[in-house]
């Protein structure tokens, strides 16, 4: 696939819903061996986001208001492989304010990266920060961080 033609079906893709956006991934992955995906995607006029995972990138919504409830939320993620064997799809919305920041780690990334995360963080070092003391050796890491600016 062309870069041009990439650019435009992800365009084209980027007004859809996370579960159709999910499936549209599975059949185009179909005769890979598959992949673990988490997405999320931010509706500025409803102040809400909507985010899904199949497999094993975990989810991490940091609440830039120490005093809302719950301060963070942990991403549902169901088992699967995107290409593979996709398993029944369910996106959960939730409600967002400015400055919120959503965390995305692979599974390079070790159990309790959250630990210790300031909401007032700038992404680039939180990502950084979590990277260098939680990435194992084991697998690849990534971490994706966004903050959500209404």
């Amino acid at each position: 696939m062309s870069s041009a033609t990439a650019t435009s079906s992800s365009q084209a893709l980027a007004r859809e819903s996370v579960i159709k956006i999910l499936r549209a991934c599975h059949e185009a992955l179909r005769h890979t061996r598959g992949v673990v995906m988490s997405l999320a995607s931010f509706n500025v006029a409803d102040q809400t986001m909507v985010w899904m995972g199949v497999g094993n990138v975990e989810g991490l919504l940091l609440r830039a208001d120490s005093t809302a409830t719950p301060v963070s939320e942990m991403l549902t993620l169901r088992g699967g492989v995107v290409g593979l064997n996709l398993p029944p799809l369910a996106a959960a919305i939730i409600p967002v304010s400015r400055g919120d920041t959503l965390v995305f780690a692979t599974d390079g990334v070790g159990i309790g990266f959250w630990r210790g995360l300031h909401p007032n963080e700038q992404p680039q070092r939180m990502s950084d920060r979590i990277l260098s003391a939680y990435a194992t050796r084991a697998d690849d890491a990534l971490v994706v961080t966004a903050r959500y600016c209404g």
